[in-house]
């Protein structure tokens, strides 16, 4: 029996909780997902720089739209969720200010759902690349490896998520006696909602440890691979608990959650292509490092950045391959090497399944963007070789999903590690790895 007092302080917590419930829709306190029932999806194109200017205006003052690409250009079409609410305003907009638009789904939800029953459950989980997995899947998996692969496979940590997640990762490293070999870092999945990058990062480590292919077993036993398939662990749990379309971090920033993490390391922070608005997806946080993920994550690299010679983040979409540099057009003093492994990487990710890649340095080649990782592993640790892999899909929208159907994850991830072969070689062949021991 509860006394009046206790009975009274229940009573006034369990008021504070069905107002917060019924108020706080962010919150979720029914544990349900967000909807995106009739919000539409269309592909817009400002043809003018007054039309471009209304773009980014949307986009920083509007929470009902969400932006899928990033406006940066005249003539660049980008894609735009449109809640059913605003979808008159918006289309007034649009054609006010000489801005083309297109159609391209009707009911997002259905697209949502699709996504969601193509997550691994069960028996399923076995099968890792027919299906999308849970983080705990991925995780429980590269804990099994190191028992699978002792001496080869270290389970490592790469720091602590806000909510106290760990983002963990492999070493992968073949018996060399005491010879150090060249190391190459890998990360994925640093955009909650871009679950193709995980899911390749993860078929990439499987690989390296079970490919009877001569030049993937060259690759695998004459370096050190250190691979995190989850740099943001927190988000990619929220895409599958609550918000599918969830891209940023989980930290609060005032009434608003998460900053953009590949905008939030510590180089020419905040300067171009980023947000001082902590609702907008591109919201660079408020200092650089702010976003624990980022800054654990970097010390991490820091820490090994003296053996590792080449730098790959892996996202989606667009089938992009990208370098230095995000926050201007000027071009890295090594430019030429970074052409050279260029064209021979996305010359082998055609090879397989005719996929066409294309991209540059970031700036030019798809947006402005200051505070990403590859910028940091470049200018601030002096990795003279790091790259952006931007996967399938080449458009963010298809209909059968957010990003890409399940049936294509092998497909995918087969193509990227033709591209990763061909980029170790070119890397190699340019003297990156020079000095170092060789199995």
């Amino acid at each position: 029996r509860y006394r009046a007092g206790q009975s009274s302080m229940m009573s006034l917590k369990t008021g504070l909780f069905l107002i917060l419930c019924l108020t706080t829709a962010v919150l979720l306190c029914n544990g349900e997902r967000v909807r995106y029932d009739n919000y539409r999806v269309y592909k817009v194109k400002a043809t003018t720089l007054n039309g471009l200017k209304i773009l980014r205006k949307m986009e920083e003052t509007n929470n009902s739209l969400h932006y899928l690409d990033e406006v940066h250009k005249i003539e660049k079409p980008i894609n735009i969720v449109v809640a059913p609410h605003k979808l008159t305003d918006f289309l007034s907009a649009l054609n006010e200010n000489e801005i083309t638009y297109e159609l391209l789904e009707e009911n997002v939800q259905k697209a949502i759902d699709k996504d969601y029953e193509q997550v691994a459950t069960g028996r399923a989980i076995l099968n890792r690349w027919r299906k999308y997995q849970t983080l705990d899947s991925n995780y429980n998996w590269l804990v099994g490896l190191a028992r699978s692969y002792p001496g080869v496979v270290t389970v490592i940590e790469g720091g602590k998520s806000y909510e106290k997640r760990s983002i963990l990762g492999v070493k992968i490293s073949y018996n060399n006696g005491s010879k150090q070999k060249p190391g190459i870092f890998l990360e994925a999945g640093i955009h909650a909602r871009e679950w193709i990058a995980p899911a390749t990062a993860t078929y990439v480590i499987n690989e390296l440890l079970t490919s009877s292919d001569e030049e993937v077993k060259e690759i695998a036993q004459n370096y050190d691979w250190y691979v995190f398939p989850h740099a943001n662990p927190d988000g990619y749990v929220y895409t599958h608990t609550t918000d599918r379309m969830w891209r940023k971090t989980r930290q609060p920033h005032g009434t608003c959650y998460g900053a953009d993490p590949n905008r939030n390391w510590n180089v020419f922070w905040n300067t171009v292509g980023t947000s001082s608005e902590p609702c907008s997806n591109i919201y660079a946080g408020s200092a650089a490092n702010s976003e624990i993920e980022v800054k654990s994550l970097s010390n991490y690299i820091t820490a090994l950045k003296d053996n590792i010679q080449l730098y790959i983040s892996l996202h989606s979409f667009s089938q992009y391959l990208l370098y230095p540099y995000g926050h201007t057009n000027q071009l890295p003093d090594n430019v030429k090497d970074f052409e050279q492994v260029y064209n021979v990487t996305v010359k082998a990710l055609n090879k397989r399944y005719e996929t066409v890649y294309t991209g540059g340095n970031i700036y030019d080649a798809i947006y402005p963007a200051a505070g990403s990782s590859v910028d940091f592993a470049y200018t601030k640790l002096g990795i003279r070789m790091a790259f952006c892999f931007e996967l399938r899909p080449n458009g963010s929208f298809n209909g059968n999903g957010m990003e890409l159907p399940a049936d294509q994850i092998q497909p995918t991830a087969a193509e990227l590690l033709d591209g990763l072969v061909a980029m170790v070689g070119e890397v190699k062949s340019l003297g990156y790895f020079k000095n170092y021991f060789y199995l």
